[in-house]
């Protein structure tokens, strides 16, 4: 398992973690738990989760399961906490089954940190990240028809402050130990890294945004940030919600799969995006690669990349996933993946 470093924290994480947004609606707590003990016995030391899961779907009656999931793990291995480094998320504005949509604010911060550590029964959480940004994101598909023009500049950095000294204080008391950001931009990452170190208050470590084969978007701007500013990206869907298996491929939909409960995809599921998917496996073929190890493997190459964020429904899944560290992708593949990339960008 490949180590890399978490921004200027001095630590490692490895270049898979163990996401589990499904654990407590499509995995159940004796599965969570399995494949918690197999991640961090493959060597896998970061999970992720975060305050609004589990998903597919996401109410207002299963908000907070996952993270009592992984605290009943925590509870039932206590000499195992310093093992892995743990991640969960603040949501932002607008989603209605938390706070009834309020924004992360100063005020919100201190109430959330402790009910996500109540509920994953630990003393500390060592990257604690801001799901999305209050004034909205290009990300989930927005991005076709982003506008900036209506977000007011000096109260997007006022609240920037606010909350950056919130943290602070989490910091200080030992709740939190690192600072990270989701679904964010380069300008906006740009001000919260300023305000920060102009301030001395907690940098930001990582962006989690969503990066695979199938949506590159990070490529730009961001990677320039990650690589000069020393953020690294935490890849979530890198499978692209497992279009790049091929298991969607030809109109199948798998009983259980996540397309069985959310048909689009979440706006992947465009005209495009088989034709780029078949392009992948036509390479992965010929040359006698798993689909899913290519497309995690192919994660590790890029220079901007802290940790590839998988999930897995069932262990059998988690066990494939594992399989990528030991490939390694070879110039031609790598060229040819390109080639794809240039034939068939941005499928969704």
């Amino acid at each position: 398992m490949q180590m890399n470093p978490l921004g200027r924290t001095g630590l490692t994480v490895s270049e898979l973690c163990l996401g589990t947004m499904t654990f407590g609606t499509q995995t159940s707590e004796a599965e969570g738990h399995a494949q918690i003990d197999r991640a961090l016995a493959a060597g896998i030391n970061l999970v992720d989760t975060a305050e609004m899961y589990p998903v597919n779907p996401v109410s207002k009656e299963t908000i907070g399961r996952t993270e009592e999931i992984i605290g009943t793990w925590n509870a039932a291995n206590p000499a195992r906490r310093g093992d892995y480094l743990l991640a969960t998320k603040h949501s932002g504005e607008g989603l209605a089954a938390v706070r009834d949509g309020a924004p992360i604010t100063a005020e919100t911060i201190p109430g959330t940190v402790e009910g996500s550590l109540r509920r994953l029964q630990t003393d500390y959480i060592d990257l604690y990240q801001f799901h999305w940004p209050n004034r909205g994101s290009y990300m989930f598909r927005k991005n076709w028809t982003f506008d900036p023009t209506g977000q007011d500049r000096a109260a997007t950095l006022a609240n920037m402050e606010e909350c950056l000294e919130a943290l602070q204080a989490q910091v200080d008391k030992g709740n939190i130990r690192h600072f990270g950001l989701s679904n964010e931009s380069a300008w906006g990452t740009a001000q919260w890294l300023r305000l920060a170190e102009d301030r001395g208050w907690p940098r930001v470590v990582s962006i989690q945004n969503e990066y695979s084969l199938l949506c590159r978007l990070y490529d730009t701007d961001l990677a320039e940030l990650s690589v000069n500013e020393e953020v690294g990206l935490l890849a979530f869907s890198p499978l692209g919600t497992g279009l790049l298996s091929g298991k969607y491929q030809n109109g199948a939909v798998p009983d259980g799969s996540r397309k069985s409960l959310n048909p689009g995809l979440g706006g992947r599921e465009t005209d495009r995006v088989h034709a780029a998917v078949d392009a992948y496996l036509d390479i992965a073929a010929r040359h006698g690669i798993d689909p899913v190890h290519m497309a995690l493997a192919w994660c590790r190459t890029r220079p901007f990349m802290a940790s590839a964020i998988f999930g897995a429904t069932h262990m059998d899944q988690l066990e494939h996933a594992l399989a990528s560290v030991d490939v390694v992708l070879g110039e031609e593949v790598l060229a040819e993946i390109d080639k794809a990339h240039r034939a068939h960008p941005m499928p969704y």
